[in-house]
């Protein structure tokens, strides 16, 4: 019994990674609009707004520069 519930165990796990990688027919899901890193403008501007408000720097990740200049 072991033996068998060791044996589906490895035979799982090695099945797990045989799907990597994006198929040439999932393409176009990932090409959505709304699947775009910057798709919710309101998530993007909260965002660049924590991160300048965090930085001391205004233009959030556009530029460099600002912060407590301990670097």
């Amino acid at each position: 019994m072991k033996k068998t519930i060791l044996t589906v165990a490895i035979i799982a796990s090695l099945s797990a990674c045989s799907n990597l990688g994006v198929e040439p027919w999932e393409k176009d899901q990932l090409a959505r609009a709304d699947m775009a890193l910057d798709a919710e403008k309101l998530d993007y501007a909260l965002d660049d707004h924590i991160y300048f408000s965090k930085e001391g720097t205004s233009g959030g990740r556009a530029f460099a520069g600002g912060g407590c200049g301990c670097n």
